[in-house]
């Protein structure tokens, strides 16, 4: 595992392919989003959050368990990268305190309005969201998020979800919680996992933010315990994740 003073993961330790060289540019590419963050978050705490075993082990399961071909690599780019209008999908984790510059939420406009998809994961209780709210205000000042319900598309896409998702980090599953307690306080206590989307003016869902979850701890740490695995991995974060690649790459 990298990042917060881990050791950094070794590639040949996790799934690797080849892209067929005669379309290098015909597949899927995970693109993790670089950004700062303030306060303590400033260093590993912030998009580095489970990197880069998450995206590594998120494309092999992708490749194996769907027909889209996946970069077993995957990428990190800042919204300020023009190349990242060549991605229908990013992915960003761990923002509860991230900082943009105006560029930067000019950018993200730019991408999400042009037919880019965003999921942020990995942010929790009151305090997270309403920051995360606040900078897309900036980025999106016409629109306000609208809270997903069971019936939504995105958890029916290819698996069908009989509750709403929620997936604890390892480290608070090993305490026996099903939410991380220490980013708290948790409003009216609602410990409760909530999805948020932002829609273009034709309803296609832009973003989804993903409050009270760590669907990507489950793809980072689907090897270190059959248990969780199997609770966690196989029932919600591959199946989520999945459904949310598909509906970027169809809508």
């Amino acid at each position: 595992m990298g990042g917060r003073g881990l050791p950094q993961a070794n590639r040949s330790n996790y799934p690797m392919w080849k892209i067929d060289p005669v379309f290098p540019h015909d597949h899927f590419t995970f693109v993790r989003i670089e950004y700062d963050s303030f306060g303590r978050r400033g260093g590993f705490g912030g998009w580095r959050n489970d990197f880069p075993d998450c995206d590594w082990n998120f494309s092999a399961r992708l490749q194996e368990l769907t027909s889209i071909i996946a970069d077993p690599n995957g990428r990190t780019m800042r919204f300020t990268d023009p190349a990242l209008l060549d991605f229908p999908f990013a992915f960003m984790t761990n923002a509860g305190a991230i900082s943009l510059s105006e560029d930067e939420k000019n950018s993200l406009r730019k991408y999400l309005l042009n037919g880019g998809f965003l999921m942020a994961d990995d942010f929790w209780a009151s305090a997270e969201w309403n920051h995360l709210r606040e900078t897309m205000r900036e980025v999106l000042p016409d629109r306000e998020p609208i809270e997903l319900t069971l019936d939504h598309e995105l958890f029916h896409l290819v698996y069908s979800f009989e509750k709403l998702p929620q997936v604890p980090s390892i480290r608070a599953w090993q305490r026996g919680l099903t939410y991380e307690s220490w980013h708290g306080p948790y409003e009216k206590g609602d410990t409760s996992p909530h999805f948020w989307g932002y829609f273009d003016d034709h309803k296609r869902l832009m973003a989804v933010f993903c409050q009270n979850n760590d669907i990507a701890d489950g793809w980072e740490r689907e090897g270190e315990d059959i248990e969780y695995f199997q609770n966690y991995s196989l029932k919600y974060s591959y199946p989520l994740g999945i459904n949310i690649i598909v509906y970027a790459m169809t809508h």
